[in-house]
């Protein structure tokens, strides 16, 4: 069912995966080695290893990050405080395989004083132990692994994105709630953050009352033919599909979806990466009406997100996703760590970090960490057509929520 303009090679190509070399950023890079150790506030350099995808089936997440950061260095003048920012930015790949060897190479070799990016969990999960060993702070900026900041995190990794299950289980207590899908089946990739999400949406949504009609992981990356899993969709009694899936995944997921014509009887949902950024341009109609969840729209109104969506959208051409956000995030919270922290390593810039408070300047709106991951408002979005561009509407602010314990 796969039409010959969504093939896997077609995908790629247009997220850019030729893009496979190491780089180093134009934002804030300056010539020579690692990062000093200078007193609170002030002078030297500090060392950014930017660990994003440049290949692979979450390229084009990787654009936006990269994105993301270099606007908050342009918008500061490469500067964080009075530390100048050098960043290197390497290739994650979209496995654990490329993407482990990524952060040991920008902290063994590159030398960096914090690692900054990471898109799949298991990734993230899979460097643990070397950040601990090496005392390097990790701002995650999108894998949503719940162990990252849960009860056994490290003291060295934080994020400025989200958890699977804290975006899964909000859209998994609107629809409990609102009464409007009883019967709902579940599906995403078979990999780390998939299984967390159909966790954290499961264990909301009965909560609340709603009951499972099915559940179904895809091989991730993998996959381009969903009708053996759409046909078990439409024959499991369900009244909505709730899915995870993101990158080049989403669109083809949203298309077939469509395609199979489940679209007008079992309403689609989802964590709100399955519409979010490049990829409901190539969704098209397809994805109309579609709802998700998440911490960030370029439609919210703030005079932050305003500002935000304005210079991003003169640099691009197109506006901020989440995973743009999310990154520009993270230059904005270690620019205010770094004004108190004492050093660079990573227990300093940690203690840090705790102690920065409400972000109040946030595109997001105004968030802060609670457990070394933000608590923050998700709102409920719906895929609009606004004039001819699709974007993600605000259709409920459903308030300030935590990592799920």
């Amino acid at each position: 069912m796969e039409h010959p303009a969504l093939t896997r090679r077609r995908l790629l190509g247009l997220f850019g995966a030729a893009a496979t070399l190491p780089v180093l950023s134009a934002c804030g890079s300056t010539v020579g080695g690692g990062g000093s150790t200078p007193a609170a506030g002030g002078g030297g350099t500090v060392k950014v290893g930017l660990v994003v995808p440049q290949s692979g089936v979450y390229a084009s997440l990787g654009t936006d990050m990269q994105r993301g950061w270099d606007l908050w260095l342009d918008s500061n003048g490469g500067m964080f405080g009075d530390y100048t920012v050098e960043t290197v930015a390497v290739d994650e790949g979209e496995t654990p395989q490329t993407g482990v060897p990524a952060v040991q190479r920008v902290i063994q070799q590159d030398g960096v004083d914090v690692v900054v990016g990471i898109v799949n969990s298991a990734t993230a999960l899979g460097v643990t132990d070397l950040l601990t060993e090496s005392k390097k702070l990790l701002v995650v900026t999108n894998a949503g692994a719940g162990a990252l900041t849960g009860p056994e995190r490290t003291p060295y990794i934080w994020r400025t994105s989200f958890t699977n299950a804290q975006i899964a289980a909000a859209m998994g207590t609107y629809l409990a709630e609102s009464g409007s899908a009883p019967d709902v089946f579940a599906i995403a990739p078979d990999y780390a953050a998939g299984t967390e999400v159909i966790e954290g949406f499961t264990a909301a949504y009965t909560a609340g009352g709603g009951t499972i009609a099915g559940e179904a992981k895809t091989p991730f990356g993998t996959t381009s033919d969903y009708q053996p899993f759409l046909s078990t969709i439409q024959a499991s009694g369900a009244t909505a599909t709730f899915c995870f899936f993101s990158g080049a995944e989403a669109i083809t997921f949203v298309q077939q979806y469509q395609q199979f014509g489940l679209s007008d009887t079992i309403p689609l949902y989802g964590s709100g990466f399955l519409t979010e950024g490049s990829v409901l341009a190539q969704q098209g109609a397809a994805a109309l009406g579609v709802q998700t969840t998440l911490h960030y729209t370029d439609q919210l109104d703030n005079p932050a997100n305003t500002a935000f969506v304005e210079a991003y959208t003169a640099a691009h051409g197109e506006p901020p996703s989440t995973f743009a956000t999310q990154t520009y995030d993270a230059a904005n919270v270690l620019d205010r760590a770094l004004a108190t922290a004492t050093a660079l390593d990573g227990d300093s810039l940690a203690a840090a970090l705790g102690g920065i408070g409400t972000v109040d300047d946030s595109p997001r709106g105004p968030w802060e960490f609670d457990g070394q991951t933000p608590r923050q408002n998700i709102y409920l979005r719906t895929v609009e057509d606004d004039g001819g561009t699709l974007v993600n509407a605000v259709t409920q602010d459903l308030g300030p929520q935590s990592q799920p314990a």
